[in-house]
């Protein structure tokens, strides 16, 4: 089942959703504590951010959407994206609601793989990526996932999945193929979380925001 009909979109005609926490100290990457202070893991994820909307930005898109928890900052690219709150409820079903703003091809990304780069999205933006698969899933080393893409979105197809266990990504999966969904799987990454996760995702991209903030964790916030 693919439901795409005779109207299969061109490349660059997705949305990219992102979907990303205001980067406020004790509201964001808690778990890289003690080893990293609330303000400097605050200062990490903003640059993070910066780092994933910039790349995001460069990308052809139809649209590009940051569903946000909390109010935009200076690590927003001046124009480009439309910054729609998030709903309340579980991960699960902001999600779902973030994807029922948007229609037609939309890919889904968070905001804690940095190293996230035009290479490795390159299948699900190619002009026949919506042709091969109905989902792309990009799956996550501690076992969720980083990135979702759909041609049909449907917030059913995240209600309900358990989120932030190391059976996320598998449950999430197994609902897509469940629904009939052909899926196509993006490259294993590291989504930052503990201090292990900083120094690992760190060295794979050197020249970003997120490396810096890690080289000069006395900084303020990276711009």
């Amino acid at each position: 089942m693919n439901g795409l009909g005779e109207d299969v979109p061109a490349a660059g005609a997705a949305t990219l959703l992102v979907i990303a926490k205001e980067p406020v100290p004790g509201r964001v990457k808690t778990r890289l504590t003690p080893e990293y202070t609330l303000e400097e893991a605050a200062r990490l994820a903003a640059a993070a951010l910066s780092d994933t909307l910039d790349t995001v930005l460069s990308l052809p898109a139809r649209r590009r959407v940051l569903a946000l928890e909390g109010q935009p900052g200076p690590w927003l690219p001046d124009g480009g994206f439309d910054v729609v709150p998030q709903s309340g409820g579980g991960l699960d079903e902001r999600l779902a609601a973030a994807f029922a703003r948007c229609s037609g091809p939309t890919l889904l990304l968070g905001m804690d793989t940095p190293q996230v780069t035009a290479a490795i999205l390159a299948p699900v933006l190619a002009a026949d990526a919506w042709t091969r698969a109905d989902a792309w899933f990009g799956p996550a080393e501690d076992g969720g996932f980083w990135a979702l893409g759909l041609a049909e979105p449907d917030p059913d197809l995240l209600l309900g999945v358990p989120m932030s266990t190391a059976r996320t990504g598998r449950v999430q999966r197994r609902r897509l193929t469940a629904a009939g969904l052909r899926v196509a799987d993006l490259p294993l990454l590291t989504d930052v979380d503990t201090a292990a996760d900083v120094a690992r995702v760190a060295r794979q991209v050197p020249g970003s925001r997120f490396a810096r903030a890690v080289a000069d964790r006395t900084t303020g916030l990276v711009r």
